[in-house]
């Protein structure tokens, strides 16, 4: 199993030194604290940030390879819809295009069709959590693990296929997460840019937000379920996604799954 993240060990070593610091000089336990209390502010910003790599190794892009080079990745989260990813599927389908569509378990569950033909169609389901918890940056090591190898084995019972990438629910995340995904070997990604079409209504400016300074290897992120409707009722992500694929392929890009930009399944160009 691969070792925490440098700074996780750093603060264990911290804690150690910590204590044993106020076992052999108990007048400076305001100092051992306070270093504590430091230490603990550190990981928790880091955790707040979802683009952050403090906390364990975090796809921001895709790998530097020569098969990467003019590769990008459409990611959506928070489905399957039974009303949106249908229609997101066959948007995709018009423009031959692969996505990885991060799915919360639960979902998959009870959309288990829907989520089968996600797959048939070509594209990959990965790990967004069971249940897309608020709360999910604040669960304790045991409940971030079975809440993670939950969604694990319901998405493999559905698709037959394991997650290899995990999203956090909103990006948000805790220094508990990177040993529950070493564990079941999932690769925590975020993204490169984001539109916000859980809450931005206005397709142009999602549109503007993913596609300023486009370039290869970026990881895009739009949203299936959860969507937000334009003020004529139809989701953003269906009036920004084929505006996008258009925009990737004039910049002479190739949208791949992020499974497509492992380096054991790349090939060189």
């Amino acid at each position: 199993m691969p070792e925490p993240a440098l700074s996780i060990r750093a603060s264990w070593a911290l804690h150690a030194a910590a204590a044993i610091g106020v076992i052999v000089r108990p007048n400076l336990w305001p100092w051992m604290l306070g270093t504590v209390i430091a230490d603990h502010l550190v990981l928790t910003a880091a955790g707040l940030w979802p683009k952050s790599t403090l906390l364990g190794p975090n796809w921001t892009r895709l790998p530097q390879s020569a098969a990467n080079s003019a590769a990008v990745a459409i990611t959506i989260d928070d489905g399957p819809d039974p009303d949106i990813t249908p229609e997101v599927l066959d948007v995709l389908a018009r423009h031959n295009t692969t996505a990885t569509f991060f799915c919360v378990g639960e979902r998959v569950a009870r959309y288990a069709e829907l989520s089968r033909e996600i797959v048939r169609r070509g594209h990959a389901i990965e790990n967004h959590s069971q249940r897309h918890l608020n709360r999910f940056s604040v669960l304790g090591p045991r409940a971030m693990r079975e809440e993670i190898e939950r969604a694990q084995n319901t998405i493999a019972a559905v698709t037959g296929e394991l997650p290899r990438f995990f999203r956090a629910p909103a990006g948000l995340r805790n220094p508990f997460l990177e040993p529950a995904l070493a564990r079941l070997k999932l690769q925590l990604a975020s993204w490169t840019r984001r539109g916000f079409d859980t809450v931005n209504r206005d397709p142009r400016s999602v549109f503007t937000k993913l596609t300023r300074g486009l370039a290869a290897r970026d990881i895009l992120l739009l949203h299936d379920g959860h969507a937000a409707q334009t003020a004529a009722g139809t989701p953003v992500v269906l009036e920004v996604l084929p505006r996008l694929l258009k925009a990737v392929a004039a910049a002479e890009l190739r949208p791949v799954t992020l499974r497509a930009a492992l380096p054991e399944n790349t090939v060189p160009a």
